[in-house]
């Protein structure tokens, strides 16, 4: 979408010609006013008609990531802002910090020092302004150029992109990482789209290649690659004399003796070049730059909002100062210990000494004060609401005084027929290329920016209206921002270390030792084939072949046990797996049947959407994720059809399933139906009953609730009401399944987080079932692999998309500090948010109550914890909900699907308790609106967690991307939700063989049956499975050296991918991908190709195997050939001897190109079969 041309409107009006002419006259200091919802544009102006460098500094981060996409809208087509965004860690603490904001204000540095960007436009914040970063002369130092045909060291360069704070890894899939094999470097520098290939020949570079970070596949070829730094602190690139003059002003003579050796050890760790998780402490040691060294001299600088920006940044100084104090008092930090924070008097200096001001006031600021003040003439338009009549009155009238009206709506065809109805023709162009003619109005659909609200530009003969959804409608479509999606490897073997347990498909439960080779440990004169070694019971060892790696599975199971060894050798492996198999069939069976059943079964078709449904979704305040609008029309198209609906919606917490549930239960009620919502707990069924409310009270419908929350008299009354009709949606707990309540006419239930549910409560909704539709919710994500086996016998969909505007949560791993406690609620309090803080011990929760209440006198802090009267709780929870409370110390009653969207910080003591899962589900509860959550996961001070403790929060600190559920939460989650999904007998049965085979065996017992059906349909056999697996022994080296691919999980990876290919072109594409990954194969990954290619070319050949000893080589057939030998020999010629069974020749025979005429015989032997076949079919047609 193109509205950029609406600016040339502003630059016609007098006042804005003085504005722009006192910055070109380089006067010191300009001042305009205007107001809010009008400065994205004035700026977006200033800064296109000028063509000079522009840096803008606002108050807070809101501000300035909500001025980076305003601006947007109106930049469009001329470039992007940058924004240079703030950490959000304090100085002085210990956080793991996260390298996704560091890598945002270094790809801002390196677009501004782009000799190729003459004019950037920055954002930034005064926090983010005062922070320190990486010093100019660093950063021109080390960035550098690599063109083809340079010279360069490949041990060189490694080790200089380390010390700019790149990380050698084996495969390179995110930002920052570089990885090398043989002459092949991989590095994906900071700031740019894609990652680069860069092959060498000898020491020059031969060529450069951008390529997929997810495929790994080579894209296109370059000329060239920028490097820039990667890390914004980077202790190897100081000088010795800078580091000593900081080291020799720290005074360490009130520190405790720990803290002394603790400072000293990590300190001689950095300048030997090692890493160090808290390296944000000693930023202040290292980044000595600004953002304004950056910025160009002759550039504009505009601070908005002047005064609110200095308080904002004298504010966090303040903060900072005391909490150095406190620190220091307390013998945990050194006197004069350096912080990456400058003054905000330094800063406000240098932007004095600029040669270019300009101070952007809001409207009605000391006006009268600054003498030379520009008055913007804008003003505001009056907000609709919807109600379209004033909107077109008002429109008339703005028409009238030849004024244009443009309005950016994400729904514009649904806004030009509002208008055309009152008589009124709008245009709907795709893009603005010219400013539209005056007395218009011009409808268009926003593209990825969003303008925020809308303004009146007042200018005689050029009047302007612009307005957004915010003003037409009531609120704003929030946008998506694309995310990158970082790369995943299929390979599961990254999740599987030694001594974990693997399932090996026909031996059983091992544990996985390694990969090693058989025979001496001597390489020269052990074989050349690299195996599996599986551990099982009596200390027997399996050698498994990496060819055969598909054969071996890791071991997930939701039990808490760790499982037995199969014995080698007997058939205890065998009996177990033909249990699970009957079990697996036997649910198959019932599943179909119930399927089957359904699809007889006569239900309630309900009509298409009525207008009322259409305006409810219109009035839904986000933009839709592509999976919740899939979802929607399954949910729909079941709710048509004539059969009873049964559908499951799994999504992660807050990935919108509510809103599949409320629409679904509106067209239920639009067709004259009743709704029963169930839910799991009181306090939820007080949140959807708000929900519920809220969104339909433009609508005739009544929503009530039935829960412990509702008076005795009060239930009774609902009741009655239910059993009459006059309720069209009850929402309420398993009150709701009680015999007293009988709906008069029910046409849907919506069942949220069945699995909470107990054995009774579940008969009696199966027996309700049969009556309605039914729609199931769970957060708990479902194995795609069990998703896809149930394909056909139960109705699932899943969403997997994030909701727009979400920002990733910024976890942050802790040890337990009354500073940090205080500073993470104060954060919050500032931004108007509200925090959960969870202590999960009902006995001493008062206390730590108290605690918090102490460190921060300001909180309004209140208690929930599942011990509590329904009353006290739901007072708690109410207060909580409604703004009365800050901070809420609370147990892990919070996790079942609360959602408060002002409610962005979670604080957890004793995090080291928690599991997997459970974290996951408790940092659900918060980032649930478009400004970011953080979580703080704190642990004993000085204590060492125990091993599955660190794996699990480290899991949790990886996991910040949304969505990252489905991948953190595989082992645990998916597992106790396939078990929920299944059934307890069925959890056995996972334990027993383990979830991957178990889903193949059910799999395959539900094609089988369905085959079976279709077969006795048509009254044909069922079909018999053709292609056989050719056996392949050629005794010559077949693998992937260890020389060739190191990294062990990328080389188990293309084994795996070897494993897949069913053609031969795929062997040829794989082929191909080795040379550009590794370079040139060598010959034994040459003899691995050559084997699967034979092996795929054999199949339909009619050969069982293909077998060389010494240098006989023999082709085994399962049915007899001597029948067709003279055919055979006149095929293959006399080298070939043709057997009862066999084929014989020898490697002598074939000559030096044995393995060419081998295929040559080999694909010979498949067309005589094919010409066979079809003969045979031709004489049994007659």
């Amino acid at each position: 979408m193109g509205i950029y041309a609406l600016t040339e409107l502003l630059e016609s009006a007098p006042v804005y010609r003085q504005l722009a002419d006192s910055l070109r006259r380089n006067k010191a200091l300009s001042s305009t006013q205007v107001i809010d919802e009008a400065v994205p544009f004035l700026l977006a102006t200033l800064w296109s008609d000028l063509r000079t460098p522009l840096l803008i500094i606002c108050p807070s981060g809101e501000y300035s990531r909500r001025l980076e996409e305003r601006i947007s809208a109106w930049t469009e087509g001329e470039g992007h802002p940058l924004r240079f965004g703030e950490s959000e860690t304090l100085p002085f603490e210990r956080l793991v910090t996260d390298s996704e904001t560091s890598q945002q204000r270094l790809s801002t540095l390196a677009e501004m020092t782009n000799p190729n960007n003459t004019s950037p436009l920055v954002i930034a914040s005064a926090t983010a302004i005062c922070q320190g970063t990486i010093q100019r002369d660093i950063f021109d130092r080390s960035k550098h150029t690599l063109s083809l045909g340079d010279e360069v060291s490949s041990e060189e360069l490694l080790m200089q992109w380390q010390q700019m704070g790149y990380t050698i890894e084996p495969t390179v899939t995110s930002p920052g990482e570089v990885a090398r094999r043989g002459g092949i470097l991989d590095i994906y520098p900071l700031g740019s789209e894609s990652p680069y290939r860069i092959e060498l020949w000898g020491d020059e570079i031969d060529s450069i290649r951008r390529f997929d970070p997810t495929t790994q596949k080579s894209l296109v070829q370059v000329k060239s690659v920028d490097v820039y730094p990667a890390r914004e602190t980077l202790p190897m690139m100081l000088n010795n004399e800078a580091i000593d003059r900081i080291l020799g002003r720290v005074d360490l003579s009130d520190c405790s003796p720990s803290e002394t050796e603790r400072f000293n050890s990590e300190m001689d760790l950095l300048l030997e070049g090692h890493e160090i998780e808290d390296l944000n402490l000693y930023s202040g040691f290292f980044n000595q730059g600004s953002l304004l060294d950056y910025f160009p001299n002759g550039g504009v600088v505009a601070v908005y909002r002047p005064t609110d920006v200095s308080s904002a940044a004298w504010d966090t100084e303040e903060r900072i100062q005391e909490l150095r104090r406190t620190k220091e008092e307390r013998g945990e930090l050194p006197y004069n210990f350096p912080s990456n924070h400058v003054k905000w008097s330094k800063i406000e200096s240098a932007v004095a000494n600029r040669r270019r001001q300009l101070n952007v006031m809001p409207w009605g600021a000391e006006d009268l004060i600054v003498q030379d003040m520009h008055i913007m003439p804008f003003s505001s338009p009056p907000t609709y609401v919807s109600d379209i009549e004033a909107l077109a009155s008002d429109v008339r009238m703005f028409l009238e005084t030849e004024g244009r009206i443009v309005a950016s709506t994400s729904h514009s065809s649904r806004l030009g027929e509002l208008l055309e109805e009152q008589d009124l023709s709008p245009n709907l162009p795709e893009d603005i290329e010219k400013i539209p003619e005056k007395g218009t109005i011009t409808v268009i659909q926003p593209g990825s920016e969003n303008i925020g609200d809308g303004f009146v530009l007042n200018i005689s003969g050029q009047r302007l209206m612009m307005l957004g959804d915010t003003e037409i409608f009531g609120m704003t479509k929030q946008r998506r921002s694309a995310r990158q999606q970082s790369a995943r490897r299929e390979a599961f073997f990254e999740e599987i270390s030694p001594g974990d347990y693997v399932v090996h498909v026909e031996h059983g439960i091992a544990r996985f030792v390694g990969t090693g080779r058989r025979g001496s440990a001597d390489k020269h004169t052990a074989e050349e084939r690299e195996y599996l070694i599986l551990e099982y019971s009596k200390g027997d060892r399996l050698f498994v072949p990496l060819d055969h790696l598909d054969r071996v599975a890791p071991y997930v199971a939701p039990m808490e046990r760790s499982p037995s060894l199969t014995r080698l050798g007997t058939q205890e492996w065998n009996r177990t797996k033909a249990r699970v198999e009957k079990s697996t069939k036997e649910m198959a069976f019932e599943l179909l049947s119930l399927y089957a059943e359904r699809e007889l079964a006569e239900g309630h078709p309900m009509g298409p959407d009525t207008r009322w449904q259409i305006e409810l979704e219109n009035s839904f305040p986000y933009e839709e994720t592509p999976d919740q609008l899939s979802t929607l029309l399954e949910v729909k198209s079941d709710l048509e059809s004539t059969r009873p609906m049964d559908r499951l919606v799994c999504g992660d917490v807050g990935y919108g399933k509510t809103e599949i549930a409320l629409r679904a239960a509106f067209k239920a009620v639009m067709d004259g139906k009743q709704v029963a919502v169930l839910v799991p707990t009181t306090v939820l069924a007080q949140q959807h009953f708000e929900t519920f409310s809220s969104r339909l009270n433009a609508f005739p419908v009544k929503v009530e609730m039935l829960s412990r929350f509702r008076s005795f008299r009060e239930q009774k009354n609902i009741v009655d009401k239910v059993n009459n009709g006059t309720v069209d949606i009850c929402i309420g707990t398993h009150r709701l399944v009680q015999k007293d309540v009988k709906f008069k006419d029910l046409g849907l239930i919506i069942i949220d987080e069945e699995q909470r549910f107990g054995v009774a409560h579940k008969e009696r909704l199966k027996r309700m079932r049969s009556q309605a539709d039914v729609l199931t919710l769970t957060a708990t994500p479902i194995p795609r692999t069990l998703h896809m086996s149930l394909a056909g016998v139960r109705d699932m969909s899943t969403i997997e998309t994030a909701p727009e505007e979400r920002l990733p949560i910024k976890t942050y791993v802790s040890e337990f500090s009354d500073d940090l406690i205080r500073e993470a609620v104060l954060r919050e309090l500032d931004r108007g948010g509200q925090v959960y803080f969870l202590h999960n011990r009902v006995y001493n929760i008062e206390y730590m109550a108290e605690y918090v209440g102490m460190l921060v006198p300001d909180a309004r802090v209140g208690i929930a914890h599942g011990q509590m009267s329904e009353d006290q709780l739901q007072k708690s929870m109410m207060e909580f909900t409604h703004g009365r409370l800050d901070v809420l110390v609370c147990t892990t009653i919070i996790e079942s699907g609360l959602d408060i969207p002002n409610a962005n910080t979670l604080i957890v003591n004793r995090a080291d308790n928690f599991g997997l899962a459970q974290l996951y589900q408790l940092r659900g509860r918060i980032g649930r609106s478009s400004r970011r959550g953080y979580s703080y996961l704190l642990i004993p001070r000085a204590r060492s967690l125990t091993e599955a403790a660190d794996r699990r929060l480290r899991a949790m600190l990886a996991a910040t991307e949304l969505g990252s559920g489905f991948r953190i939460a595989m082992k645990d989650l998916e597992i106790r939700g396939a078990g929920n999904i299944l059934g307890a007998e069925q959890s056995g049965n996972i334990h027993a063989v383990g979830f991957d085979l178990y889903t193949r065996l059910l799999s395959t017992a539900v094609e089988d049956l369905r085959a079976q059906k279709l077969a006795e349909e048509s009254g044909k056999e069922p079909p018999i499975e053709k292609g056989l697996i050719v056996s392949v022994d050629l005794r010559i080296p077949a693998a992937i050296p260890e020389e060739y691919v190191s990294d062990l999980p990328t080389r188990l990876d293309v084994y795996q991918k070897l494993i897949k290919i069913g053609s031969v072109e795929e062997v040829t594409i794989l082929e191909s991908e080795l040379r550009d990954r590794f370079g040139p194969l060598p010959w034994q990954a040459m003899n691995l190709l050559y084997v699967k290619q034979l092996r795929l070319k054999a199949q339909n050949s009619g050969a069982e195997s293909i077998v060389r000893n010494g240098d006989k080589i023999t082709l085994q057939f399962p049915h007899e050939v001597s029948g067709a030998s003279a055919a055979l020999t006149k095929l293959l010629g006399p080298r070939w001897i043709i057997g009862n069974k066999q084929i014989r020749t020898t490697v002598k025979g074939l000559g030096d190109s044995w393995e060419d005429q081998l295929v040559e015989a080999i694909e010979k032997l498949a067309d005589f079969q094919k010409e066979m076949a079809k003969r045979f079919d031709r004489v049994t047609a007659v």
